[in-house]
């Protein structure tokens, strides 16, 4: 329980009015006395981090560091990565659903998922004077109302692609072929929307999606105390062989399916 107070870290909901725009904010701190790392996990979604106080720190899995200093814009986060929050360290993180992020900031694209400070991306210096303000804000929650009235005046609306391509829910078609056909256009056309808006492919995603399945799967052994079978899990999520689910846990978390599943027990064995 003491560990719990001296390291707070949750998940803040966003009103309805903003639930196509953020799926949610993450909010962390280290009231310890010591450096705490955490891993984060690829979500394909944009995040944009605000840190507070102390240092932070983000390391990719090719050991790039990099210091997070008061607003940084990552993504879509395709790889998982490890941040570290030096004691008295705060970070605030906004996760930006589908093309939100591209809405929010126009035609200013980050390429390859650079690292970019927000303030580059539109032509005012709007996000220092924000980082000001959230500063001397205590409560996260509060901070998270400052963000939501600062995000209004400069949404767009979704175009009529890109809200197909979002609300498109039939697994048993191709979302790319279906819309094409619906919207009377070039498949290429479509999928270049879904690349500009999004940051990602269908496939890309696609790829992603099934590795999700393979993490549910091994969570819900756990949980169940049932011991995992890789072939099956290779069978039912529809890998081809089991060199191709090891290519997307070393691509994805940089880990084996096997140092997953340890570290997953002695999670659930601390808890």
């Amino acid at each position: 329980m003491k560990n719990s107070e001296e390291n707070n870290n949750y998940r803040i909901a966003v009103p309805s009015e903003f639930e196509s725009v953020f799926s949610h904010f993450y909010f962390a701190e280290n009231k310890t006395d010591l450096a705490i790392t955490k891993t984060l996990l690829p979500s394909f979604q944009t995040i944009l981090i605000f840190t507070f106080g102390a240092k932070a720190y983000l390391k990719s899995q090719n050991n790039t560091v990099l210091e997070a200093e008061k607003c940084l814009v990552l993504g879509p986060i395709k790889q998982a990565f490890d941040y570290t929050l030096e004691p008295g360290s705060e970070i605030l993180v906004a996760n930006f659903k589908e093309d939100a992020f591209y809405r929010f900031f126009g035609n200013a694209l980050l390429i390859h998922s650079l690292p970019v400070h927000p303030d580059a991306l539109i032509a005012e210096n709007c996000f220092h004077a924000l980082w000001e303000e959230l500063k001397m804000i205590p409560d996260a929650r509060q901070r998270v109302s400052v963000i939501l009235d600062f995000c209004r005046p400069y949404l767009r609306e979704q175009n009529a692609i890109t809200t197909l391509l979002a609300d498109f829910k039939n697994e048993s078609l191709n979302p790319i072929k279906a819309i094409a056909s619906q919207t009377n256009q070039t498949e290429r056309n479509i999928q270049l929307n879904q690349k500009k808006f999004f940051g990602y492919t269908i496939k890309e995603v696609t790829r992603y999606e099934r590795f999700l399945k393979v993490i549910e799967q091994i969570q819900q052994n756990i949980q169940k105390k049932q011991k995992t079978d890789w072939l099956q899990i290779v069978e039912e999520c529809g890998y081809y062989d089991q060199s191709q689910l090891i290519h997307d846990f070393k691509y994805y978390m940089n880990l084996s399916p096997t140092k997953f599943l340890k570290f997953q027990q002695e999670i659930c064995s601390a808890k």
